[in-house]
């Protein structure tokens, strides 16, 4: 009877998170420099269908999509690093992409400076997944050598390191224009990706997200710690594998196409848990994929309001609403 009612309960709450998320879809797609209302819209005029097909549309859609993979990502960390605080990138995945795009846009720039237009588009995502794929490699190169967890988050996070240390040097070497391009690409942009981009990073993205939901019962085995997962008969090497290639394609494809999207992936999964009342695998990452979205769209439409022609970095949002959320949830635990 009891689990019965937590069922209940469950699905309740998934079907209000998720009627506020679409909520949140239709303001962000008719919020934004020019308002669009929904008579404007089925006036049929070329000009509001134009902003709304390419423009407000993809940049929603975007938004869902990069809020769910990020969201689910921080959550498989939290899980396999049995800590609170970790995220989506705390693998040097985001680092591998950005050291990527530095090596792109820094490092060649004599090269390529006449081909700008070139640079803000396939070459500079062709250039962040190269980035990343290879701290993947790397990453599952590591894991057959560590036993622990701990020491796998040490070895991502000093790869990341790694890869900060090769963009400073490079920051510091590059012209003032091909700075600009890569300090751009940092604050992360919802906008950039197209009907286009959206046909590469969705089905990368609803790949990662179908290999988590495939290892729902070995995540919940390592809530308990490995050793009770061993004694499951569950294989811990095989499950951390699982892991690192969803991470990799959720945080990975998402920060190459829009740059990286910092506090959601690692607020998201707490604020789920504390929704749910659980933190059963089976009601969390369906929670993230529906948080995750929302919490993004609203990051989105809070970047539309100055209302004077330019839009706020999703970056300096993101961190805005998620570094509090982060600040509340050590308090309460402490308390």
């Amino acid at each position: 009877m009891e689990k019965t009612h937590n069922n209940n309960s469950f699905w309740g709450k998934l079907l209000l998170m998720m009627l506020l998320t679409a909520a949140l879809f239709i303001i962000d797609i008719l919020v934004g420099s020019v308002n669009i209302s929904f008579r404007e819209l089925l006036s049929g005029d070329d000009t509001y269908k134009e902003i709304f097909y390419n423009f407000r549309l993809p940049k929603a859609l975007t938004a869902v999509i990069v809020g769910a993979a990020i969201s689910v990502a921080g959550l498989e960390m939290q899980t396999l690093f049995h800590n609170p605080l970790a995220g989506p990138y705390v693998l040097g995945i985001s680092s591998g992409s950005t050291l990527g795009v530095a090596l792109f846009t820094l490092g060649t720039s004599s090269i390529v400076t006449s081909y700008s237009s070139y640079m803000n588009g396939w070459g500079i995502v062709i250039a962040a997944t190269i980035g990343a794929s290879c701290i993947l490699l790397l990453m599952l190169g590591v894991s057959f050598k560590i036993k622990q967890a701990v020491s796998l988050l040490l070895v991502g996070t000093m790869l990341g390191q790694i890869a900060g240390s090769i963009v400073t040097i490079l920051q510091n070497s590059s012209n003032p224009d091909s700075l600009k391009l890569f300090v751009v690409w940092t604050f992360g942009s919802l906008s950039s990706v197209s009907w286009t981009y959206m046909k590469v990073m969705l089905p990368i993205a609803v790949l990662g997200i179908l290999i988590s939901v495939a290892i729902i019962k070995n995540l919940n085995a390592l809530l308990l710690g490995e050793n009770y997962a061993q004694g499951l008969g569950i294989s811990i090497k095989r499950t951390r594998i699982y892991i690192i290639i969803s991470v990799a394609l959720l945080a990975g494809a998402t920060t190459a196409f829009t740059g990286p999207i910092a506090f959601i992936g690692m607020a998201v999964p707490h604020l789920v848990k504390g929704i749910l009342k659980t933190a059963n695998h089976a009601q969390t990452l369906p929670g993230c994929v529906v948080c995750g979205s929302a919490l993004l769209l609203l990051c989105d439409i809070a970047t539309q309001l100055p209302q004077n022609g330019y839009t706020l970095p999703i970056n300096a949002i993101s961190s805005l609403i998620g570094a509090p959320i982060i600040i509340w949830i050590i308090l309460k635990n402490k308390s």
